[in-house]
C-alpha cells in the first residue's frame, strides 16, 4: 500500500533546503572554505581579460614580442591556478559531504525502526527505499556542486558586472537589460519545475516498489505465469515516469534556450556598439577585447542558472521527501518504570478496544471491549473466525499497535507505563508469517535472546530442539552458520516457521505470544513440536492463536473471540459442549457448507 500523498505545497525551496543545516553544521568550516576557494578560482578567470587588455593596448600596440610572451605566461599561470583551486574545492567537500549523506541515511534508518507499525502499514517500502537511496544521493550531489556554485556564480556575476561597468559603463548597461526578464522567467520556471520534479521522484518510488515486490514475489509471478501482466504494469509505470522526465527535459530546454538567447542578444548589441566606439576612437581596442573576454567568462555562470535552479528544486523536493519521514511521530517510549513487574497476576485485558487509524468513522471497531484474564503460568488459546481480531489482539501485547480504549496489564503493571524496550524483553512473539533476515540461522534465532544478542550456543541448541529444527539445521551446508538468504526463501515454509518459533522461545520469555505458530507444519512434525513446546509453556504465561484442535490442546483454557469481543472462556471440552460457534470452528467445516450454528 502506498502512502497517502498530499497535494504539492507551494513551499519555498530555500525554506526546505534550510532544514539541511543541522547536518551541514558539523562540516560548515570545510564546506565554507571550499566555497571561498571556488569563488577565488572563479574570480581568477575574470583577471584574464584584464591581462588581455594590457597585452593588446601595451605590447601588441607597441609591437613588443617580449611583452606578449610575458602576458601569455600570466594567462597560463592564472589558468593553472584556477584549475588547481577548483580541484582543491572538490577535495575539500568530497569527504565531509559523504559523511553528511551517511549521517542522514543513518538517521532515516533509525527513524524507520522507531516509527509505529501503523506508519509502515500506510507506506510502500519502495517509497521509503527511494528516499534512503536516490534522494539522499541527489542531495549529496547538490551540496557538492549546485549549492556551492549558486553562491560562486552569483558572486562571479556581480564581480564581472562591476568590471564591465568599470571598463565601459554604456556597454555594461546594455548587458544589464536582460536581467529583469531573466528573473521573471526563472521564477516561472521554478514554480512549474518544482511540481514536475516532485511527481518524478514519487514515480521513482512507485517503480522501486514494483521492482521490489516482483523480486520478492518471483515465485508467485512464475508459478502463475504472470510475467507478462507484471511487465505490462511495470511498463505503464515506467511510461508515466518517462513522460514526466521528458516534461522536465522540455522545461529545462525552454529555460536554457531563453537564458542563453537573451544574454547573447545583449552581447551582440554591445559588440556592435563597442566596435563603433573603437572606430570613432572613443574606446581602445584592448578595452573592447577585455570587455568581450569578460562577457565570455560570465557566459557559463549566467547560462548555468537554469540548470542550477532545476537541481535546487530537485534537491528541495528530495529534502521534503526525507523530512516527510523524519517528521513522523515515533512510538511513544512508554513510562519510566524500570523495575520488573512482580510475578503472579499474568495478563489482563480490561475493556480493550481497537480501531485502525485510517478506518472509516462508521466502521465497527476491530476489538470492542475485550475482557480477558490469563493467569500467571497459564496458556490461553485464542480461537475465532477469520477477521474476528485475534492477530490484532496479540499485536497489542507488545504494543505493535496501541489500544484505542481500555488497558492491558502484565502481572498488574499497565504496559503503557513500561518503557518499550523493557516490555519487549518480557514479551516474545512468533507471527503466523515468519520473517527471516539475510543472516545466518544462528543470528536469526538469537535475535530473540535479548538485547545482548550473544552467541549462546546452549540457548540456540535448546530453542532449535523445541522447534524441532535441529535436524534440518545440522543438514545445512554450514549448520547454524548458514546464510538463509533474503526473507529466508532458501528454506521451506515449515522450516522458516520453526526458526521463527525457535526465535520466540530462545530467550525464555516471561510472556509468550504465538500467532498460529504451527500452521505450516506437517502433522508428524507438529506433534513433535507440540510435545517439546509443552515443556516451554509450563514456565511462561502464554497467549496462543489457534485454528486446529491439536494446537488448542496445548492450552489450559480457551477464549472464543467473536465480533471483537470475548464470547466465552473455558476448557476445550467445555466449549465444545456449551458453545455451538466454537464447536463449528473446531469441526473443520468450511464456511458456506452446512449450517453456521451462529
Amino acid at each position: 500500500m502506498s502512502e497517502k500523498r498530499e497535494p504539492a505545497r507551494n513551499r519555498s525551496a530555500v525554506r526546505s533546503l534550510l532544514r539541511l543545516w543541522p547536518y551541514l553544521r558539523p562540516v560548515r568550516l570545510r564546506w565554507g572554505t571550499a566555497a571561498v576557494v571556488a569563488v577565488v578560482a572563479s574570480c581568477l578567470g575574470l583577471v584574464i581579460p584584464l591581462v588581455l587588455k594590457w597585452i593588446v593596448d601595451g605590447p601588441v600596440a607597441e609591437q613588443d614580442p617580449g611583452g606578449v610572451w610575458l602576458g601569455a605566461l600570466y594567462v597560463l599561470l592564472l589558468g593553472v591556478a584556477e584549475a588547481g583551486l577548483f580541484g582543491l574545492r572538490r577535495w575539500l567537500v568530497a569527504r565531509p559531504l559523504a559523511g553528511v549523506e551517511a549521517a542522514m541515511r543513518a538517521d532515516l534508518y533509525r527513524r524507520l525502526q522507531r516509527l509505529p507499525i501503523s506508519f509502515h502499514d500506510r507506506w510502500a517500502s519502495g517509497q521509503l527505499l527511494s528516499r534512503g537511496t536516490a534522494d539522499l544521493s541527489l542531495l549529496r550531489m547538490f551540496l557538492a556542486f549546485p549549492l556551492t556554485f549558486l553562491f560562486v556564480n552569483a558572486v562571479t556575476i556581480v564581480a564581472g558586472y562591476v568590471i564591465l561597468l568599470g571598463q565601459e559603463w554604456t556597454l555594461g548597461l546594455v548587458l544589464l537589460v536582460p536581467v529583469a526578464p531573466l528573473v521573471v522567467l526563472c521564477f516561472l520556471f521554478e514554480t512549474r519545475y518544482s511540481l514536475v520534479a516532485r511527481r518524478a521522484q514519487d514515480q521513482v518510488g512507485d517503480v522501486t516498489t514494483v521492482i521490489e515486490e516482483s523480486v520478492l514475489g518471483i515465485r508467485i509471478v512464475k508459478g502463475f505465469g504472470r510475467h507478462r501482466s507484471q511487465q505490462l504494469a511495470f511498463r505503464a509505470l515506467t511510461g508515466r515516469l518517462r513522460g514526466t522526465e521528458l516534461e522536465k527535459a522540455r522545461l529545462l530546454a525552454w529555460i536554457w534556450a531563453l537564458i542563453t538567447f537573451l544574454p547573447e542578444l545583449a552581447v551582440g548589441a554591445a559588440l556592435v556598439l563597442g566596435t563603433m566606439q573603437v572606430a570613432d576612437g572613443e574606446l581602445s581596442a584592448g578595452t573592447l577585447v577585455a570587455f568581450l573576454s569578460t562577457t565570455l567568462a560570465l557566459r557559463w555562470p549566467v547560462e548555468s542558472i537554469g540548470f542550477l535552479i532545476a537541481m535546487s528544486q530537485e534537491a528541495a523536493t528530495a529534502t521534503e521527501r526525507f523530512f516527510e519521514v523524519m517528521d513522523e511521530a515515533e512510538e511513544e517510549p512508554g513510562g519510566a518504570v524500570t523495575s520488573v513487574p512482580a510475578a503472579g497476576d499474568g495478563v489482563r485485558f480490561e475493556g480493550v478496544s481497537f480501531r485502525y487509524p485510517d478506518a472509516p468513522e462508521d466502521a465497527r471497531p476491530v476489538l470492542d471491549g475485550v475482557d480477558l484474564h490469563i493467569r500467571a503460568g497459564e496458556t490461553m488459546a485464542l480461537v475465532g473466525a477469520t477477521g474476528s481480531g485475534k492477530t490484532t489482539l496479540t499485536a497489542l501485547v507488545p504494543r505493535l499497535h496501541e489500544a484505542t480504549g481500555g488497558r492491558i496489564l502484565l502481572d498488574g503493571e499497565d504496559i503503557t507505563a513500561m518503557p518499550r524496550e523493557r516490555l519487549r524483553e518480557l514479551v516474545s512473539v512468533a507471527f503466523e508469517e515468519p520473517t527471516l533476515f539475510s543472516a545466518t540461522v544462528a543470528e536469526n534465532v538469537l535475535m530473540g535472546a535479548g538485547p545482548s544478542g550473544d552467541d549462546d550456543t546452549e540457548a540456540l541448541g535448546r530453542a532449535l530442539a523445541v522447534a524441532q529444527a535441529r535436524d534440518f539445521v545440522d543438514a545445512l551446508p554450514e549448520g547454524a552458520g548458514t546464510q538463509v538468504g533474503e526473507q529466508g526463501l532458501s528454506l521451506s515454509g515449515g522450516q522458516r516457521q520453526r526458526l521463527a518459533l525457535a526465535r520466540a522461545v530462545v530467550g525464555r520469555p516471561r510472556f509468550l505470544v504465538l500467532d498460529d505458530p504451527l500452521s505450516a507444519l506437517d502433522v508428524h512434525t507438529e506433534a513433535l513440536v507440540e510435545a517439546a513446546l509443552r515443556e516451554v509453556l509450563r514456565g511462561t504465561t502464554a497467549l496462543v492463536v489457534a485454528h486446529r484442535p491439536s494446537t488448542v490442546l496445548l492450552a489450559d483454557r480457551v477464549a472464543l473471540l467473536s465480533e471483537g469481543r470475548v464470547k466465552a472462556v473455558g476448557t476445550h471440552h467445555e466449549l465444545l459442549r456449551s458453545d455451538p460457534e466454537y464447536a463449528w470452528l473446531m469441526s473443520g467445516t468450511e464456511h458456506g457448507r452446512g449450517t453456521d450454528p451462529r
